[in-house]
């Protein structure tokens, strides 16, 4: 029966790299001991002090390149790299200091909201004060204008003049005086003048015409002499009542009240109605 046979192991290789293939041949060439540094500037090469040891023939070519190898330059270009390299300082008690997450993970964020404009409420503010002043200004005209088209009367009515005694008509027109003019009116709230005549003359049971272009042709037109109290006097745009005594009664004009005065017309026609 054979022995078993003894237990091989292979020994242990140090793994070959280019760095490595590089030294053992400087090694061998050169016959001293070589330190490779690999830095961010290039590849450094340095011998530290000659080796008493003898190494192994080297193939002839290696030889050859290794004798061209200019270790000097190699390590002055290095030198060069890394004085040139920048260099960041930090002081040994420098902090940093990082905010303090929230609850849910994320940084705290503290939002202060924008103050109010002040500018937009103060021109809001003046806006509506000048809308204030303008509604207040055209209050006051419309008020000045109403006052001046239609006067408070201070009494409504008068007497009836003797020279027209005894006419229904003008005894029913001497009501009204004081009445203010008013364009369009028709009641005793205001009068124009056809409006007055036509108000006068409905109270005893003669329908005239609303226009006074319409009342020219209401009646019968009589000369001025034979003219009297009750009928109609006409002109051109505008009607009134006869009185007697070269008198009428009408709403003058805007501004005016209902009142007694002397005929002004130049050449009127007088319309006797009913």
């Amino acid at each position: 029966m054979s022995a078993p046979n003894a237990a091989r192991h292979r020994a242990a290789r140090r793994p070959v790299t280019p760095l490595s293939e590089i030294a053992q041949t400087v090694g061998a060439g050169a016959g001293k001991r070589a330190a490779v540094v690999a830095t961010a500037g290039g590849l450094i090469m340095s011998t530290f002090g000659a080796g008493a040891a003898q190494a192994a023939p080297v193939h002839n070519d290696a030889a050859a390149r290794l004798s061209t190898v200019d270790l000097g330059a190699l390590t002055a270009q290095a030198r060069q790299a890394l004085e040139s390299a920048p260099v960041v300082t930090v002081a040994a008690d420098a902090q940093v200091q990082v905010e303090s997450p929230g609850a849910d993970g994320e940084a705290v964020v503290q939002v202060t909201p924008a103050p109010q404009p002040r500018v937009v409420e103060q021109r809001a503010t003046t806006a509506s004060r000048s809308a204030e002043r303008t509604t207040a200004a055209t209050s006051d005209s419309s008020a000045s204008s109403s006052s001046s088209a239609a006067p408070a009367p201070a009494s409504i009515g008068a007497a009836v003049p003797a020279f027209a005694a005894g006419s229904e008509v003008i005894s029913i027109a001497a009501r009204y005086v004081g009445v203010p003019y008013l364009s369009g009116g028709t009641s005793p709230s205001g009068f124009d003048c056809s409006g007055f005549t036509q108000y006068v003359f409905a109270q005893v049971g003669i329908n005239l015409p609303r226009t006074s272009s319409e009342q020219r042709y209401a009646g019968t037109v009589v000369s001025a002499a034979d003219a009297r109290p009750g009928d109609l006097i006409w002109s051109p745009g505008h009607v009134a009542i006869y009185a007697g005594n070269g008198q009428q009664i009408d709403a003058p004009r805007p501004g005016k009240t209902i009142q007694f005065r002397s005929i002004w017309q130049s050449n009127p026609v007088f319309i006797r109605v009913g």
